[in-house]
């Protein structure tokens, strides 16, 4: 049988090339960073060629260490999830998820049941008490966050784009006095998620306003009650364009709705690298990201 280099050396070229930093990858394997560094070495060593180009604190793969990923991962992950099935037997897997309650009630939640079906093993602890990303490990494992953008130490995976809206409640487009100018903002509440404070900029100067300052800002940590709010009148909501078709609530209205606005939020799923090779965080976010293909197929 031919001779194969040791596994450490290929799990730790692995989680070097996906981490891109010898700290972050040490840190995934609880190694130092001179052990971490020396199991890439005698790899490199053991097939005559470098693998990476250093660039300071930083590892880049190159065109050798591209083609070997490649081919090694998916390997090495298949391996990995084998052990694992043999170690788990029948046990039930369970998933600490990280969510947003609006997100949850109106994406996530309508399609558990086909999850059920299709992984009868997997059970979900969800727990959408915010700032998830930073409980990564520490009682979370695995994020459905909104965010501009996410650690490069952690894995992330943006499943959407969209868009800024300003929500009303029907009567401010249908009223006597009708919202039809974006100035008017500057006479009303603004409702504003803690987790997506610069909506309102994003949207003001897109319209080509500059700096609106509405009569007052309310800050929610509930997306879903910030809708019910706008249904009471009691502001207008910047919010996504997915939050708003998803509610589907006859008593808001989507105003101004010739400004087109990309909102520097997304939702992305985040896990630490090493998270992604345990079979619940795989099953899941294997999953998640099949069924956003079909939404988009459909």
């Amino acid at each position: 049988m031919r001779r194969l280099p040791p596994l450490g050396s290929i799990e730790a070229f692995v989680q070097v090339a996906r981490l891109g930093s010898i700290k972050a990858a040490a840190e995934e394997l609880a190694l130092s960073a001179p052990a971490l560094s020396r199991r890439v070495q005698s790899l490199e060593r053991f097939i005559a060629r470098p693998l990476f180009a250093r660039r300071h604190q930083a590892m880049v793969l190159n065109e050798d260490g591209e083609r070997l990923l490649t081919q090694i991962a998916p390997v090495l992950d298949q391996l990995s999830d084998a052990v694992e099935a043999m170690s788990a037997g029948s046990e039930l897997l369970r998933l600490r998820l990280g969510v947003l309650p609006l997100f949850a009630a109106q994406r996530l939640f309508p399609h558990l049941g086909a999850l059920r079906k299709a992984h009868p093993e997997l059970h979900l602890d969800i727990d959408t008490a915010g700032h998830g990303v930073a409980r990564l490990g520490e009682g979370l494992d695995a994020v459905i966050a909104l965010a501009r953008d996410i650690d490069p130490s952690l894995y992330a995976k943006r499943f959407d784009r969209n868009s800024v809206y300003v929500i009303g409640t029907r009567a401010l487009a249908e009223g006597p006095r009708p919202i039809t100018r974006p100035e008017q903002l500057s006479g009303l509440t603004a409702l504003l998620h803690r987790e997506m404070p610069d909506t309102i900029q994003a949207w003001t100067m897109a319209a080509g306003l500059g700096p609106v300052k509405p009569l007052a800002v309310d800050l929610f940590d509930s997306g879903g009650l910030m809708l019910e709010a706008v249904a009471q009148g009691l502001g207008v909501a910047f919010m996504h364009a997915s939050h708003f078709e998803h509610a589907n609530d006859p008593r808001l209205v989507r105003l101004f709705p010739e400004i087109e606005v990309e909102s520097p939020y997304s939702h992305w799923f985040v896990c630490r690298p090493r998270a992604l090779q345990s079979k619940p965080v795989k099953l899941f976010h294997d999953w998640l990201f099949a069924l956003l293909e079909k939404d988009r197929a459909g």
